[in-house]
């Protein structure tokens, strides 16, 4: 049994895997071949924070697997009531073979983790957000044929997302640029545990402020919101401090003509990238939110399908 809560839960060969499958899925779906991988697997989906794209791949990846998914809301449950969440871990492991989580605090999917006897997979939380980075790397080896050799450009917050991908360039080896304003930098304990795994992959993980700097001859340029989720409040001073950070037109031209722009969404269109941008040639945005669909199929599959282990 393995929980997905990091990245870096994940070997290099364990990423590589999952993201074959997730081909091999995707192309199944596409010719309409209806599979029962998962008949009679359950999967408890608990969600503190509102969602669409994760809540809507995680339901109809087990629909499409022959498996049945759970949607719990957090007040709907007692842990809204204060019922501690090792209890809720230990009783809801009785009844699924799955939990999956998105929550506010990295913390309580540790806890949760922790008391768990069945896999629990990170549907993002503060800190990471690995389901996405795994589509997105089945993203770009669509768009490049491979995942090596490609310049990757971070532009804007070093928020979870960005963690997830720094971790993942890490063990798969890619080359990664992030760039970031001052104050707002990735967390620093993942940027060392990826300095450590790309000494074994020899990936390169490179800091640079000047965004321009940053995407010169990039393959693929990714950006986020400036806000997250509970950052509200920051709104404005974030938008005073990430605007040249902005995915525009311009800045989109210093890269390769062949770029692609990726976002994981929802975007701010206006704020970090502009209507043109994700309206644009470049984008590959929509592929990339439909890709968290195969993604989550392979990563139900690697963690509690039965010919997968």
């Amino acid at each position: 049994m393995q929980h997905l809560i990091s990245i870096s839960d994940l070997s290099s060969d364990d990423l590589i895997e999952i993201i074959e499958l997730a081909e091999k899925l995707k192309l199944e779906r596409y010719k309409g071949v209806v599979t029962d991988y998962l008949k009679n697997k359950s999967l408890a989906m608990i969600f503190e924070l509102p969602s669409t794209r994760t809540r809507v791949s995680f339901e109809v990846a087990m629909t499409d697997l022959g498996g049945h998914a759970l949607y719990l809301n957090w007040s709907d449950l007692q842990l809204g009531r204060g019922e501690p969440i090792k209890d809720t871990a230990r009783v809801l492991s009785r009844y699924v073979h799955a939990v999956t989580m998105r929550v506010r605090d990295h913390s309580t999917i540790l806890e949760f983790a922790e008391y768990s006897s069945v896999p629990v997979i990170n549907a993002l939380s503060n800190l990471e957000h690995p389901c996405q980075i795994i589509a997105d790397l089945l993203t770009i080896k669509e768009y490049k044929g491979s995942l090596e050799d490609v310049k990757v450009v971070w532009v804007g917050d070093g928020n979870n997302v960005c963690n997830s991908l720094i971790l993942a360039a890490s063990l798969i080896g890619m080359i990664l640029i992030v760039s970031t304003p001052k104050g707002y930098e990735p967390n620093k304990e993942i940027v060392e545990k990826a300095k450590s795994f790309a000494k074994e992959s020899g990936a390169k993980i490179v800091f640079e402020k000047n965004p321009v700097s940053a995407v010169k001859d990039a393959d693929v340029i990714y950006t986020d919101v400036w806000t997250s989720m509970g950052q509200e409040n920051e709104k404005e001073e974030r938008i005073k401090v990430f605007t040249p950070y902005q995915v525009n037109e311009k800045l989109v031209n210093y890269a390769k003509d062949d770029v692609i722009v990726m976002h994981c969404l929802p975007a701010h269109r206006g704020e970090e990238i502009t209507e043109a941008v994700i309206e644009g040639s470049n984008s590959v945005i929509f592929d990339q939110a439909e890709n968290r669909l195969h993604a989550q199929k392979a990563i139900l599959l690697k963690l509690i399908g039965d010919e997968y282990n």
